[in-house]
């Protein structure tokens, strides 16, 4: 994925409990009216995930990354280490995840009613492609994409009232997610018409991300190109 620098800046997001927490903002040059909810994987909002606000952001979109941790520990950043991997896996799982989507909820309200998104979608990696799309089943965004959601399957029962258009990418490589898991997954949500399901072949679990040994730049641009077509159509039409 290519870095596009804009003029982010960090910003405070009221939670529904009457708490605050902060996330990235990235806005557009030249607004399309509508907006993206970012939402991380288990390394925080770090420098991958601004890249990706900012991304959405030159494409018109207003994008806010929040911070997903703060109720545990706020502002954290992290690399893709072996150490740095196994401390995020341990903060995911001091996660609520129940408050999360809360979060997630707020933040979504927050670019609708402070930076005038008309429409809202979100685009969520591993931890926040599970995240995108528990989201979608909520039927909080106008359309979300999930990239290589971890557990995505252990969650199906969740997709009962899904009508929120949703794209989801999967590496057919991934340590992470096992065939199996995507075949559930393909299964249970295939009848959907709601639903798009893409998969990529002799590609790992975060290959979208740059700054890791997993990057594969073909499947990058070709996720996020089928990402903006989505976004595109469900958010601008």
């Amino acid at each position: 994925m290519m870095s596009v620098q804009t003029a982010g800046k960090t910003v405070n997001i009221k939670s529904h409990d009457g708490q605050s927490f902060s996330g990235y903002l990235a806005k557009p040059e030249s607004p399309n009216g509508s907006g993206i909810l970012v939402i991380q994987e288990i390394f925080g909002v770090n420098s991958h995930i601004r890249d990706v606000a900012d991304l959405y952001a030159s494409a018109g979109y207003v994008a806010l990354a929040p911070d997903l941790f703060w109720r545990t520990e706020r502002n954290l950043e992290l690399n893709y280490s072996e150490a740095e991997i196994q401390k995020g896996i341990g903060i995911m799982m001091k996660m609520d995840s129940d408050k999360a989507i809360e979060d997630l909820a707020a933040t979504a309200e927050t670019l609708r009613t402070e930076y005038g998104a008309k429409h809202v979608g979100g685009v969520g990696y591993c931890m926040g492609g599970l995240l995108a799309f528990r989201l979608a089943c909520r039927n909080v965004l106008n359309a979300a994409v999930a990239y290589y959601g971890g557990g995505t399957d252990q969650f199906l029962g969740e997709a009962n009232q899904l009508n929120t258009p949703l794209l989801m990418h999967f590496a057919l490589n991934d340590s992470y997610i096992p065939l199996s898991a995507i075949i559930k997954i393909k299964e249970a949500l295939g009848g959907n018409k709601h639903v798009q399901i893409e998969t990529y072949a002799n590609v790992d679990h975060g290959f979208n991300c740059d700054q890791r040994g997993s990057y594969n730049r073909q499947a990058a641009m070709l996720a996020f190109a089928r990402s903006a077509d989505f976004f595109s159509k469900h958010l601008l039409g």
